[in-house]
C-alpha cells in the first residue's frame, strides 16, 4: 500500500467515546466468586475471599502481563518489557517454522475438525465432521512420507479450561498494532487466560497442508471455526516485533503504519482443502467463503477435488443423520480423494513440481 503522506497528527489520532467497561469491586468479587458454586468450596470461604481480594487488585491496577523480560537483541526496542507468554509463543511459531522449511522432514498435515458437537459433552454424540477427519486420515496416514496432526475444535465445548478467546480487531486500528503471534491474551487482569491459539499458531505454521472438515451452522461457519478464523487475522499481515509500537500504543502504530507496511503473509504457500457438509442450506457458501480467506491469506488451493460442499441426509430427520452418513459411501469416497488430492500437490510442490501461476507477481493492493 502506498503511504498517504498527507496524514496529519490528528488524522491518526485514535477514536474514542465508548461507555468504559469497568467494573466496581462489590460486582467484580460478585462475579469472580460465581465460579465456586460447588459445594466443595464451602469450607473455603476465608480463602477464597482473601483469593478474591488479590484478584481485585490485578484488575484494579490492569496488570495483563505481570511476568515479563527485557526484549533483548533483534527487536526495535531491545528494553522494551516483553510478556514471558509472547515471548514464549514466537520461539514456538519460529520452531514451527523451521519444521516447515526442512526439506527433509516429513509431509505435514494438520486436519481440522470444526464442529463443536461431541459425546463428552450435551449432544451426546460424535460430529460428523469429526467421523469425515477419521476417514481422511486413514487415508493419509497411507502416504509416504506423512506426518498427520489433528485439531479437534469440539474440546472448546467439551473440555476444562480450553477456549479461544475473540479477536479485538487490533488490525482494524492499525496492522502494525495486529502482533504476530497474537499479543493481546493472555489478560490475567481480566481472567482471560487458557487461550488455545498459541498452541494453533504453530500447527498452522509448521503444516505443508491443511484441510478444515466443518458443518453449516445458520448459514455459516460454525463458532468453534470462526473463532480461530478471526484470531488467524495476525498471521496474515501482522507485526511480529510488538516493541516496535510499543505494545498496545494504537497512535505509534498507526504512524508506523502510514510510514509504509509490508503486510508479511506468514502462512503464504500453503495447501489447503476444505470440506462443508450441511443438512439443508448454505454448504456451497459457506465452501467458497473458507476458500476465499484461505486464498485471502495467499494459501493456494490444493485442486477441484480439495473442495467438496455435500449434504448429508437432506431434510431428513437429525435423529437418523449418521445413519444417513454411513449410507453415503459417495461422500466418503470423495473425502478420501480430497485426502489424496492435498498429499499430492504438497508432495508435488516440494518437489518443484507444483507451479501456481502468478504466485510471484507483486500485488497491486494490500489489505
Amino acid at each position: 500500500m502506498s503511504p498517504d503522506k498527507s496524514a496529519s497528527a490528528s488524522d491518526l489520532e485514535p477514536r474514542k467515546g465508548s461507555p468504559s467497561p469497568r467494573l466496581s469491586e462489590d460486582e467484580f468479587k460478585r462475579r469472580f466468586l460465581n465460579q465456586f458454586q460447588d459445594p466443595a468450596y464451602g469450607q473455603l470461604q476465608v480463602e477464597l475471599s482473601k483469593v478474591a481480594s488479590a484478584a481485585w487488585d490485578a484488575y484494579a491496577h490492569s496488570r495483563k502481563s505481570p511476568k515479563t523480560r527485557k526484549a533483548g537483541p533483534g527487536f526495535a526496542d531491545p528494553s522494551y518489557d516483553l510478556a514471558v507468554d509472547w515471548l514464549a509463543a514466537q520461539e514456538a511459531v519460529g520452531n514451527a517454522q523451521q519444521r516447515h522449511d526442512d526439506p527433509n522432514g516429513p509431509i505435514r498435515l494438520l486436519l481440522i475438525n470444526g464442529s463443536s458437537r461431541s459425546e463428552h459433552t450435551c449432544p451426546g454424540e460424535v460430529s460428523k465432521s469429526y467421523r469425515l477427519l477419521q476417514t481422511a486420515k486413514a487415508v493419509l496416514e497411507r502416504q509416504p512420507g506423512a506426518k498427520i496432526e489433528m485439531l479437534d475444535l469440539s474440546r472448546l465445548a467439551s473440555e476444562y479450561g480450553r477456549q479461544i478467546h475473540p479477536c479485538k480487531a487490533c488490525f482494524s486500528t492499525s496492522a502494525a498494532l495486529c502482533h504476530w503471534p497474537c499479543s493481546c491474551y493472555p489478560n490475567y487482569s481480566l481472567g482471560q487466560i487458557h487461550d488455545w491459539m498459541n498452541d494453533i499458531y504453530p500447527m498452522w505454521v509448521e503444516a505443508h497442508g491443511i484441510m478444515i472438515i466443518t458443518p453449516v451452522h445458520w448459514y455459516q461457519a460454525s463458532s468453534p471455526l470462526k473463532l480461530m478464523m478471526d484470531r488467524l487475522v495476525c498471521a496474515d499481515g501482522g507485526n511480529p516485533d510488538p516493541t516496535s509500537t510499543h505494545g498496545k500504543h494504537a497512535k505509534g502504530a498507526k504512524e508506523l503504519e502510514m510510514k509504509g507496511w509490508a503486510y508479511p503473509r506468514h502462512l503464504a504457500g500453503r495447501l489447503f482443502s476444505v470440506i462443508v457438509h450441511g443438512d439443508t442450506e448454505g454448504a456451497e457458501n459457506v465452501r467458497r467463503s473458507l476458500a476465499d480467506w484461505l486464498k485471502s491469506m495467499e494459501l493456494v488451493p490444493a485442486g477441484p477435488l480439495a473442495e467438496i460442499d455435500r449434504y448429508i441426509g437432506y431434510w431428513e430427520p437429525y435423529a437418523t443423520s449418521h445413519v444417513a452418513y454411513e449410507k453415503d459411501q459417495a461422500i466418503q469416497e470423495e473425502v478420501r480423494n480430497a485426502a489424496r488430492t492435498l498429499h499430492e500437490a504438497v508432495a508435488a510442490k516440494r518437489q518443484g513440481h507444483q507451479i501456481s501461476a502468478g504466485a510471484d507477481l507483486p500485488q497491486s493492493r494490500q489489505k
